[in-house]
């Protein structure tokens, strides 16, 4: 019960805010006003011609405060006693429907008789069994304590708190705790004296059910109570078959969803099992706990039940039923709406306090209560996008970053392919230091100016140094090396996994912009690993990406040899280009059968003649057999001109065997690289001239 203050009226919402020194101000709402002249006219009235801003109220709160609303007040005080509940400003006798008829009748009949004075009262299910003196007695303590209150609060300036219930173990002895229980087991002595103390004024027979626990374990830990509490923090609740229940919060409703986990029914080939009877019990047995659960975490609100899909209709009224005898159970307020043919089951819970999972946890500082997080790949690619812009703005030709551990393998890409990628775009470069400490969305420019004078900061060792380092963790991709940080620069030590967590000394191999390669400074020199994949957790600078595709490109220039080179030592054969061919070719040539050229060479296509010079005959590129018509066989041709480059074919007879038959396929064709020679194979079966000389094709051929 608090004396406060209105601090605002607002017609529009027909209530009001009351300062009544808490952080927020307490709501009243025009229902909640309670004016004896105008009892029995709670409709229909304005709020502005009830309270003015400033005017003092006493009030008492109905609901805690949460999240952002302050707490729900009204001016109707009531106060709870074991038996009775009384209410100042109220008129008439109430009796709480949980009784049988015939105690109701018992309990009006003693009530009739009460002195009850200004106000009126509300008797409790407590009650049951209880006699006249006890009700009276109950009564008496009520009325005066109301009047202290009301003594104190014209003493007490506005705001402040005029009245507080008892401390919880009081609370739950007086709502709950009557002769239903065997006992009531308490650990704290001040607080036993304080339980038996109230009993003894209100049901002595139940004192002697009060008992003082003195074991070494803790009580709420050798009773489980501890576990039950910590539980109603998780977010998956297992049910006895194997079903489970997973618990979302909202901030309009709470929604519970049901599901069967590992529950698959009876089994056997005579169980007779079917779908429908697997779902019912399952969702059957979800009822007992999901109500359970509702009185455990205090969930109160807008609650949506998702029971799994159950064909037959009076299955889905057979949980509706199970459901609604499990609710007469809980004290507070409840009402349900009849399952929807989806399965779900809309139904309102009295939100009375936070809960345990308000009052125990705080939101997550990194997601602030949404859950999730930015993944570190949509962090590197914010980063990148805002050095797109800082490049840009800027006339610096280098930039030293700051960016967090997770984030800059994804920023650096695999052996710096995305870094580089980003400089050729900008034409900037930009030198990485890589920290724990900074967060995955973040980014600091330490230092910009030009390219040798970042460089020569942000490299802090060179090859050959040796230096103490502390090796923080095991590389994620090549076995036995550890990594260790410089200032932010990165260095991996062959070797050392075993080392991690210690500080040893190391020698330096070789440095690159983002990483260093190390080796034990007593171990042998270890070549530095060239990977393709990302380097350490930062990436490895092999090689810019342009200078790649440059090689690349020249790798796929036509070379002047025919076919493919042969095996690693042995020389190519030289081919003219195809302009030198057009120029060249001796008139006195046969023409050429137009055949059709793809992709597929083998035994039926016909060679390209290459161009010779007078004297010369055309050289048979390596892989192909000659080009004959009209099976000819192969003749041979005059010998080849002094000062004629030929390649070197190895040792072979100067006759030439038929073609031999090559297999027909996709791997066939002119640039099939021909399988080498044996050494000891004979020279017949070769078909090649002997060394220094190539075979060679007549005009004819």
């Amino acid at each position: 019960v608090y004396k406060g203050v209105v601090d605002n009226v607002l017609p529009g919402m027909e209530a009001s805010f009351v300062e009544i020194g808490l952080d927020k101000n307490g709501f009243l709402y025009v229902d909640e006003i309670v004016v004896p002249e105008l009892e029995g006219k709670r409709h229909g009235r304005r709020i502005q011609e009830l309270v003015q801003r400033g005017q003092e109220v006493l009030v008492q709160a109905v609901k805690d405060p949460m999240g952002t609303k302050g707490a729900r007040l009204t001016t109707e005080v009531s106060l709870p006693g074991r038996f009775l509940v009384y209410t100042p400003f109220g008129e008439g006798v109430g009796i709480s429907r949980r009784l049988e008829d015939a105690e109701r009748d018992r309990l009006k009949a003693i009530t009739k008789d009460l002195d009850i004075g200004d106000g009126g009262i509300i008797v409790r299910t407590a009650a049951e069994g209880a006699s006249r003196e006890e009700l009276e007695g109950d009564l008496a303590l009520l009325r005066k304590l109301w009047e202290t209150i009301q003594g104190r609060a014209a003493r007490t300036k506005a705001p402040a708190l005029i009245y507080q219930e008892s401390e919880l173990p009081l609370r739950i002895v007086r709502d709950l705790f009557n002769r239903g229980f065997e006992r009531v087991v308490v650990d704290h002595d001040r607080t036993y004296r304080r339980i038996v103390g109230y009993l003894r004024r209100t049901s002595k027979d139940l004192v002697e059910r009060v008992e003082l626990y003195t074991g070494k374990e803790r009580l709420m830990e050798k009773e489980g109570v501890e576990a039950a509490v910590r539980s109603t923090l998780n977010r998956r609740v297992d049910l006895p078959s194997g079903g489970y229940l997973i618990f979302d919060y909202a901030e309009a409703f709470t929604v519970i969803d049901v599901n069967t986990g590992r529950f698959v029914g009876a089994r056997g080939k005579t169980s007779g099992a079917r779908l429908e009877d697997t779902i019912t019990k399952n969702n059957l047995e979800a009822v007992e706990e999901v109500v359970r659960q509702l009185r455990l975490r205090d969930i109160g609100g807008i609650i949506v039940i998702d029971f799994i899909d159950m064909a037959n209709p009076k299955n889905r009224q057979l949980v509706e039923e199970a459901l609604q005898n499990e609710l007469e159970r809980d004290r507070t307020k409840t009402y349900v709406v009849e399952i929807s043919p989806l399965g779900l089951v809309e139904m309102t819970r009295q939100n009375v306090t936070d809960g345990p999972r308000e009052i125990l946890t705080v939101k997550c500082p990194t997601c602030v209560g949404d859950g999730i997080v930015v993944s570190d790949e949509t962090n590197a690619i914010d980063i990148e996008r805002k050095l797109r812009r800082l490049a840009l703005a800027s006339r610096s030709q280098a930039f030293k970053i700051e960016v967090g551990s997770p984030v800059a393998p994804r920023l650096i890409g695999p052996g710096a392919s995305r870094l580089d990628a980003l400089e050729a775009e900008t034409g900037r470069r930009f030198f990485v230091e890589v920290r724990d400490d900074v967060p995955a969305d973040h980014f600091e420019v330490l230092a910009r100016g030009p390219v040798a004078r970042l460089e020569l900061k942000s490299l802090p060792v060179s090859p050959g140094d040796e230096l103490e380092l502390r090796l923080d963790g095991a590389h994620v991709h090549a076995d036995g090396t550890a990594i260790g940080r410089l200032n932010g620069y990165v260095v991996s030590v062959a070797d050392a996994r075993g080392k991690v967590g210690e500080t040893v000394k190391v020698r330096i191999q070789r440095a690159t912009r983002t990483v260093g390669y190390a080796v034990l400074a007593n171990g042998v020199a270890a070549e530095a690993p060239v990977e393709a994949g990302i380097e350490l957790e930062i990436g490895e600078e092999n090689e810019p990406v342009a200078e790649t595709k440059r090689r690349s490109r020249a790798l796929r220039k036509p070379v002047e040899t025919p076919g493919k080179p042969e095996a690693e030592g042995e020389p190519e054969p030289e081919e003219a280009q195809p302009d030198e061919q057009r120029e060249e070719t001796s008139t006195e040539e046969k023409p050429k059968k137009r055949t059709r050229r793809g992709s597929r060479g083998g035994r039926g296509r016909k060679k390209k003649t290459s161009a010779v010079t007078e004297g010369e005959t055309p050289v048979a590129a390596e892989g192909e057999a000659p080009s004959v018509e009209d099976e000819t066989p192969p003749a041979e041709g005059p010998p080849v001109e002094e000062g004629t480059e030929t390649p070197d074919a190895g040792d072979a007879t100067a006759e030439e065997k038929p073609k031999k038959k090559t297999r027909r396929g996709s791997r066939g064709g002119r640039n099939r690289r021909k399988k080498p020679p044996a050494e000891d194979a004979p020279e017949e079966t070769l078909g090649l001239e002997p060394a220094g000389e190539s075979p060679l094709v007549t005009s004819e051929q």
